[in-house]
């Protein structure tokens, strides 16, 4: 079943308006973790009968709405610190773990065969490195046919946690980029066109030559896109996979961190995958649709339990059994059902 036949399955759309689809459980936020959350939702349904509605909107727009209470869970690859948390009187924690990879359209250039560093890609996005020949990029890319063509930034244009883990990456390994634009959900771009979701710089780049673009790893394998190795923090060449991905999650110890706030970019050892993220849930403490919330819950733990083989053939990576327990002690301690 292909994407688009999946998430007619579940009930997911990747919109605002959610008229169209009866929903047992509501939710809205990270595109980030979109493919396998219709996976999981279209998997449940058939063994449980009940519905998710999730929303494909931006991290933005998913703290939004769970801060109106418009939905029944929030979904943000951006975690919100412990005071905010307290503040909006939400419980956090992360659902699955992915990768974000650059994305590129050069005709003749395969999945792969292009590398870059963090200080290249900043001065591509800061709107420095202008052409695909640059010395920068043909320094790291000796053997690659690069063209004199100019660079065409795809970047996002709506509030997103997959924007957020990419300029907090970029403000990790370049002073320029971290003083003249920073990290966010949202940032003052220097450069490039905007598209809204992962769906839609994948789109875009798919549809660009000589573009450059960031996207989930899952929605470059599955819009076919042409994605570049990286340079990681111990100087070592990586390839977006599996065990690149779990390399650098393996440095997070969730226990210390109040609302499981741990950012997994830029992450030491030779194979870890630089642009490493956790998605989150956000929910009320004390929720207005309390049969709501309940319902929710069962879904979150039906997908620990059972959605593990499903996150890893889209290449993301389950939550460990050590951490899903202790998740499951804060359902039991903070929301109340």
């Amino acid at each position: 079943m292909n994407l688009i036949k999946t998430l007619v399955a579940a009930g997911l759309v990747a919109a605002a308006s959610t008229s169209a689809f009866a929903a047992d459980i509501t939710g809205a936020g990270a595109t980030f973790p979109f493919p396998v959350y219709a996976k999981w939702a279209d998997a449940y349904k058939k063994e449980t009968g009940n519905s998710l509605n999730y929303q494909s909107i931006g991290s933005g727009g998913g703290i939004k709405q769970i801060q109106a209470r418009t939905v029944t869970f929030g979904a943000s690859d951006m975690p919100l610190k412990a005071e905010r948390l307290e503040k909006d009187g939400l419980v956090q924690w992360p659902m699955v773990m992915g990768a974000i990879v650059p994305v590129v359209n050069l005709e003749g250039v395969n999945a792969g065969d292009l590398v870059f560093d963090g200080p290249t890609l900043a001065g591509i996005y800061l709107g420095k490195i202008t052409k695909w020949d640059d010395p920068a990029i043909r320094k790291l890319n000796p053997k690659v046919n690069l063209p004199s063509a100019a660079i065409a930034v795809i970047r996002r244009s709506d509030g997103s946690g997959t924007t957020f883990n990419f300029t907090n990456y970029l403000s990790k390994v370049s002073p320029d980029w971290k003083s003249q634009v920073g990290e966010g959900t949202a940032v003052e771009w220097p450069v490039g066109v905007g598209a809204k979701g992962n769906e839609g710089v994948s789109a875009n780049v798919g549809q660009t030559r000589n573009s450059i673009g960031y996207v989930e790893y899952a929605y470059a394998k599955q819009n076919k896109l042409t994605y570049a190795g990286m340079v990681n923090s111990a100087g070592k060449t990586v390839q977006p996979t599996v065990p690149a991905f779990q390399a650098a999650a393996a440095n997070a110890d969730w226990s210390k961190s109040p609302g499981y706030y741990v950012i997994l970019t830029d992450q030491p050892g030779e194979a870890s995958w630089p642009i490493t993220a956790a998605t989150f849930i956000l929910m009320h403490k004390v929720p207005a649709d309390k049969a709501a919330s309940d319902e929710a819950l069962k879904f979150f733990k039906w997908a620990f339990e059972k959605g593990g083989k499903m996150a890893e053939e889209l290449d993301y990576i389950p939550m460990p059994a050590s951490v899903v327990e202790q998740i499951e002690k804060t359902w039991s301690a903070d929301i109340k059902s």
